[in-house]
């Protein structure tokens, strides 16, 4: 599994590791029932500590998109369609919030959707 990390960002590598798996996932790059490495074995491949993987797995696993089957690994959800929704709803959001500022600055709607054609 290639997760990409940006240790000079100010996002914290647990959430970096959330949001790189929710990309591979709504990409389609991870499918469902797909196991993904051990949290020692993603800590080791990443070099960082296994408790922040163990954190992102957490959280993937609170949002129900990966599964933990006790002695055989850990899985993409067969229901991936949450993690989509998810990253649809987020990508809207961050496009909202663009166009409020495009318009801050005097642009129109129209003229933005107009820009963008």
């Amino acid at each position: 599994m290639l997760i990409n990390i940006d240790y000079g960002t100010r996002i914290p590598i647990y959430e970096q590791i959330v949001l790189e798996v929710e990309r591979l996932v709504t990409l389609e790059i991870l499918k469902p029932n797909e196991q993904i490495p051990s949290i020692r074995e993603l800590a080791c491949s990443l070099s960082i500590n296994p408790n922040t993987v163990k954190k992102a797995y957490d959280i993937l696993e609170a949002k129900k998109i990966i599964v933990t089957k006790s002695t055989k690994g850990t899985y993409i959800s067969e229901n991936i369609d949450n993690a989509k929704k998810a990253k649809k709803e987020m990508l809207i959001g961050k496009i909202k919030n663009d166009i409020l500022e495009l318009e801050k600055l005097g642009l129109s709607k129209e003229e933005i959707f107009k820009s963008l054609k």
